[in-house]
């Protein structure tokens, strides 16, 4: 695997095709927002390998774990009061959303990088999501400084994790399916 720290790097999730760098790399992650065009007041999701890294980031309801377990897909919980991430990835509403990730690959970047990594699709905002290595874009494919190598024979289970908000106040909300 090539160095990628300090790199933004296209590479297959276990949803779909997704740009990420490591969530403690606030350049890179200002890049990414350019690179997509997407308007820094919509926050990224995030990937962590471990019940221990998620943890880490922010108080995990016991209602959380029941979600992850019984979800028939991936599944980003948004969470309230995240710590020691850069302001750059919390949401306005002072949120996060993170996905522990069961995918080998990604589980491998998140231990080279020694951090959880931002996972947002492979798209310009508002486009929509590839299904196929040759639907990404030019601009995206020559806007990461590295691409791993099984992207480009990667087919995406799905087009995206299934989204639900967990709040402080016990509020269960589907933010997308």
């Amino acid at each position: 695997m090539e160095e990628i720290a300090n790199k933004i790097f296209l590479y297959p999730t276990d949803t779909t095709f997704g740009i990420g760098c490591s969530a403690n790399d606030v350049e890179s992650i200002r890049r990414i927002f350019d690179l997509k065009k997407r308007a820094e007041s919509k926050s990224l999701i995030i990937l962590v390998d471990t019940p221990a890294r998620l943890q880490s980031i922010v108080d995990v309801p016991e209602l959380a774990w029941d979600i992850m377990d019984l979800s028939e897909k991936p599944v980003t919980i948004v969470y309230d009061d995240p710590k020691n991430l850069p302001q750059e990835l919390i949401a306005e509403d002072g949120t996060i959303a993170i996905r522990l990730t069961d995918d080998l690959g990604c589980k491998k970047i998140i231990g080279k990088l020694k951090a959880p990594i931002v996972s947002t699709s492979a798209n310009i905002s508002g486009e929509p999501t590839p299904s196929s290595f040759e639907e990404i874009s030019e601009e995206i494919i020559n806007g990461v400084d590295y691409i791993f190598p099984e992207t480009k024979t990667f087919h995406p289970k799905f087009s995206g994790s299934s989204v639900i908000k967990l709040s402080k106040d016990g509020v269960v909300k589907v933010l997308r399916e």
